[in-house]
């Protein structure tokens, strides 16, 4: 096995974006792509050490970038200033995440007619967003995600099978939202399935959050390694 990584520039709406793509080149022709959707802070290199992970094991996968090249954010008060853009332009968004699946399906090493999308928190929103619009992936997992429904209508039926990974103590998601989540995506004829983890909150797979004094929000090592296997599985099913 010799992962390797390498940066991709890509035009979308807006402007151009950047991101890593990582592939196993001991492995030969194409092979499943996964699209690795950042949380609120934007790309950095926890989103690629995901892509190298799955690459790993045996996909090709591209830690996108929807906020434009050059467009990061640290945890502070400005943290959600590109998100918030977004969030109150979810065509935009839509567009984005299209132009960052074209540019993981134009790669040498993908098999285009295979693909699959993961995020977290905010990306996990996305992933949910492009089952939602309808685009071209197979499945989509959500990791400790945001549930709002965008203001267009889903496509019926939702083709994208849905793996949605919830930390149960969760601020950002309660009870009463995952329900509702649940009701959207079965009125829309999805492939849906749910997996809540007791005792964890928000962000539960953000190893930068060991130690949170922020009620809710914490790194969990269960949940990570759970939700992680959980995807795994997920996406064998999604490829077969």
């Amino acid at each position: 096995m010799t992962v390797e990584r390498r940066g991709l520039i890509h035009d979308g709406p807006g402007g151009r974006f950047e991101g890593v793509f990582a592939w196993d080149s001991a492995i030969d022709g194409p092979r499943p792509g996964v699209l690795v959707i950042p949380n609120i802070l934007g790309q950095k290199e926890e989103d690629n050490e995901k892509a190298e992970a799955l690459a790993a094991l045996g996909y090709a996968a591209f830690a996108c970038d929807v906020y434009g090249q050059g467009k990061r954010t640290e945890r502070g008060p400005d943290a959600s200033r590109y998100m918030d853009e977004l969030n109150a332009d979810r065509i935009l968004l839509r567009d984005r995440l299209s132009a960052s699946l074209a540019a993981l399906k134009a790669q040498p090493e993908v098999d285009a007619a295979h693909t699959a999308a993961i995020g977290f928190c905010f990306g996990g929103k996305c992933v949910l967003d492009m089952a939602r619009s309808g685009l071209d992936v197979l499945g989509g997992v959500s990791f400790h995600g945001v549930y709002d429904r965008p203001d267009y209508d889903n496509v019926s039926p939702i083709k994208a099978k849905l793996l949605i990974c919830h930390g149960w103590d969760d601020p950002l998601g309660k009870p009463e939202t995952l329900v509702a989540l649940g009701q959207e995506l079965t009125e829309s004829s999805a492939d849906w399935q749910i997996h809540a983890y007791g005792h964890a909150g928000h962000a539960f797979t953000d190893q930068s959050m060991k130690g949170s004094t922020v009620p809710g929000v914490a790194y969990d090592e269960r949940a990570d390694r759970r939700s992680w296997q959980a995807m795994q599985d997920f996406l064998v099913e999604v490829f077969a």
